[in-house]
């Protein structure tokens, strides 16, 4: 046997697979119950240098007949980077999935499901019409009237349906571009909005700078009466609009615009209404949390994620539309070689291609399917409020410190704050911000805790989102206790400052759980 057929031989044997499996399944249980219990930093840091050097160097191992070996060495260093399973991971929006589901992505990874006709992903398309029939009529679309589909990522599920709301809404845009006589089309987002939104519209040729912000109110919502004026300027010099986009949430702190409220602007305008639901589309899950969604079913196209507060892992986004008729709106192409007349009687319809910008579609719905079905839809109300609940503690306890300021009250998991210690109270905001982004660096070279800021009224702040159903009470006073730092020096000035002696950085001797 040649020296290139047992090579792929080895890459192909189901035994040599199982092997690997095994020992790839408790390789990961082992890291999994060393994170979940908070052993061990949250970010394992390293420079970029630093880690691309690591990573290339093991691409240049010699050749070893100890195949295992190898397999455990560099799973080992792929687990171990950002801790996502660590209780003190409170960073960005990216959860700590749950392991079962990637079971059931594994499925997918192993037998290469792929989409964009239904003959190649039968079973693949039939999951992703499962769900979306399921989620669909949660969020009240009335069944037989709507559409949806699943695609990699929120981003491009936001630029999947306005690219539907331009082609409905300037009629030839797809075959003869965006350019009229007249004044230039616009599209009205919230002021916070994902900064995605406004790459879409580059993307789909209205550019950037035809992008208008619609005032927030005071808790950094949609305010509709500064829509409702906008839209009734715009309409009285002819100015076309190509949508409105309203968030449920919005990045910065979570805000849940009142949609119901905002349908009714775009309504009397004849507007295009999409809700970014990205973050907060799970909350249809929760009896506690579902009215922060009221309006959602009346928007002519919304998205929600999956791998946010559902707790899949990446990517899986759904892309809704309320009439039906609009998910074929979205692309006008004939692929002779792809979609074939040929097929059997009714499976048209199901080809993901005609609707989506990616042509081969992972099975991107396999790991929220699994999971429902072993646990029904009562986990995800289970999870999402978990996580509002403990955001809402944090809120709480960081109320309960003198030289903490919490910048607003939680409607979701996502919290904004800034550390403000006594002798910084009446420093200007903004070296009270810088302040704040040092102490964020510290963190993330620590790995003691991992945090993120944002901006907000131009002063950086510090941002939490709890990500992670096993964070406890200990882990959020951890970030917060005196027995796990120093007390911050503040006799000297902002820029000087030694935050290895600030209260959010680990103390010289203390275990990360201390």
């Amino acid at each position: 046997m040649s020296a290139a057929i047992e090579r792929i031989q080895l890459a192909y044997s189901p035994d040599r697979w199982r092997e690997y499996g095994h020992q790839l399944i408790e390789l990961l249980a082992e890291h999994l119950r060393t994170v979940t219990t908070g052993v061990g930093p949250v970010l394992n840091w390293g420079s970029p240098p630093q880690n691309i050097a690591a990573a290339t160097a093991r691409l240049h191992e010699p050749a070893s007949d100890e195949l295992i070996d190898r397999l455990r060495a560099a799973v080992s260093d792929a687990a171990h980077g950002q801790n996502l399973h660590h209780p003190r991971y409170i960073g960005h929006q990216v959860p700590a999935s749950s392991p079962v589901a990637a079971l059931f992505d594994l499925v997918g990874s192993v037998t290469n499901q792929v989409m964009a006709i239904y003959e190649m992903g039968p079973w693949a398309s039939a999951v992703e019409q499962s769900l979306v029939l399921e989620l669909g009529q949660r969020f009240g679309l009335p069944v037989g009237e709507f559409a949806g589909l699943i695609t990699h990522g929120g981003s491009l599920a936001n630029l999947t349906a306005l690219l539907t709301a331009r082609n409905v809404s300037l009629a030839g845009a797809w075959e003869h571009g965006t350019a009229r006589p007249g004044r230039p089309p616009v599209l009205l987002v919230q002021a916070d909005a994902h900064y995605g939104v406004v790459r879409s519209a580059g993307i789909l040729g209205l550019g950037t700078r035809q992008v208008i912000k619609v005032p927030l109110d005071e808790r950094r919502r949609m305010n509709p009466v500064a829509l409702d004026q906008l839209l009734a300027s715009l309409r009285s010099v002819g100015q076309p609009v190509v949508a409105v986009v309203a968030c449920a949430c919005a990045t910065p702190i979570g805000a849940f615009d009142p949609i119901d409220a905002i349908a009714d602007v775009c309504a009397r305008h004849q507007v295009w209404l999409h809700v970014d639901a990205a973050h907060g589309g799970a909350a249809v899950f929760s009896d506690t949390h579902r009215h922060l969604l009221a309006g959602l079913e009346r928007a002519d196209s919304f998205i929600c994620d999956a791998h946010k507060l559902l707790f899949v892992p990446a990517l899986c986004a759904f892309v809704f539309y309320r009439n039906k008729a609009h998910r074929l709106a979205t692309f006008h192409q004939e692929a002779a070689y792809l979609f074939d007349p040929s097929t059997p009687a009714g499976t048209a319809e199901y080809d993901s291609g005609v609707a989506t910008l990616e042509c081969t579609k992972r099975a991107a719905g396999f790991g929220l399917w699994g999971l429902w079905s072993m646990f029904g839809p009562q986990l995800f109300a289970d999870l999402v409020d978990g996580c509002f609940s403990r955001a809402r503690e944090l809120w709480t306890l960081l109320n309960a410190q003198p030289d903490f300021v919490t910048l607003h009250e939680p409607q979701c998991n996502i919290l904004c704050f800034r550390y403000v210690p006594e002798a910084l109270r009446h420093r200007p905001a903004v070296e009270i911000g810088q302040f704040n982004q040092q102490i964020r660096r510290v963190l993330i070279e620590s790995g003691d805790s991992y945090l993120v800021q944002t901006t907000l009224d131009g002063v950086p702040a510090l941002r939490a989102t709890v990500m992670n159903p096993l964070t406890s009470t200990d882990d959020l006073c951890h970030l917060l206790s005196p027995s796990a730092a120093a007390a911050v020096n503040c006799s000297r000035s902002c820029g000087e400052r030694d935050l290895n002696t600030s209260r959010f950085a680990p103390a010289r001797g203390t275990s990360p759980r201390s």
